[in-house]
């Protein structure tokens, strides 16, 4: 629980530089997101139809910080999540879990939409993750382990503020993993005994978002590509993500979400422990909660 106390303080000291930025209007610069919290609670008491007590909650975080100014532009993006579930007297079960960063700054062409681009972008997780909930036993992954750090130089698409298309000839990309049990096992895709992977290839980044597309819901989706051109380059990374945000009133909105990623270096580990080669991995949300948009 330690660690949803600090996922909240820190999202909130975030959220409060932005709105202090925001109110001195900070020149040049577009600073704003969004926070929500879902909660789901059952309580049964003497109930005939059987059932066990449950609660869960997830919180959800993005931010944006972009500058812009004559030719330059850099758009820097948090994105946070972190959800929990117990039933019973089951140990507490991770629903939700993702820290991502990414910056890009470019230069743009003279007279066009396209930007010399250089992108950075970090993905990791927070806490534990279990192949065999509620039991806890068996160890998938945890913080840094694994993580994914991507430096790439490319071209970039900006119609508009709703639309970029980032397309990368010259991408690296490395795979962390710094937990000693997973790194033995060679999880990831890292050599047995290994702690870092790299790769080099090419990269597509697409980001589109959509407010209102009908009345009171917002759309977005994300989609990264990356082929390793060294080895296996038909065998393209993808990691593509889609949320829509309906809004009820100011501050209650229901939030749902799919995330597919497929990764030909990720196993999929069977209940007994073993591997069972690569398979497209499928995360679907859904909840109705707290929602509080801040910034531009």
């Amino acid at each position: 629980m330690k660690k949803v106390f600090s996922i909240c303080l820190l999202c909130l000291s975030i959220t409060s530089f932005a709105q202090t930025a925001e109110s001195d209007t900070i020149r040049n610069w577009t600073i704003g997101g969004a926070s929500s919290f879902t909660f789901n609670q059952v309580s049964l008491t003497n109930w005939a139809a059987g059932g066990k007590n449950s609660v869960a909650g997830t919180f959800l975080f993005n931010l944006h910080l972009n500058y812009s100014k004559d030719r330059i532009s850099w758009d820097n993006t948090i994105d946070l999540g972190y959800g929990l579930t117990k039933q019973g007297s089951d140990n507490l079960v991770k629903t939700e879990d993702k820290l991502y960063l990414t910056s890009k700054l470019g230069y743009q062409v003279d007279g066009s939409k396209w930007y010399y681009t250089g992108l950075m972008d970090f993905k990791t997780q927070f806490d534990v993750g279990y192949n065999d909930p509620p039991e806890n036993t068996l160890k998938l992954s945890e913080f840094m382990s694994p993580a994914y750090v991507n430096f790439s130089l490319g071209m970039d698409y900006k119609p508009n503020d709703n639309f970029s298309m980032y397309i990368s000839p010259l991408t690296s990309k490395l795979t962390i993993v710094m937990d000693d049990s997973l790194s033995r096992a060679g999880a990831f895709g890292v050599d047995t005994l290994k702690h870092v992977r790299s790769e080099y290839g090419a990269s597509v980044k697409l980001l589109a978002k959509k407010a209102n597309i009908i009345k009171n819901v917002d759309v977005s989706t994300r989609l990264d590509l990356f082929s390793n051109l060294g080895d296996k380059p038909q065998n393209v990374d993808v990691d593509w993500e889609l949320a829509f945000n309906m809004k009820v009133n100011n501050f209650l909105s229901a939030v749902a979400s799919i995330n597919l990623i497929y990764d030909d270096d990720i196993n999929y580990i069977n209940e007994e422990g073993n591997p069972e080669g690569a398979r497209a991995q499928f995360k679907q949300l859904f909840g109705f909660g707290i929602n509080y948009k801040f910034g531009r």
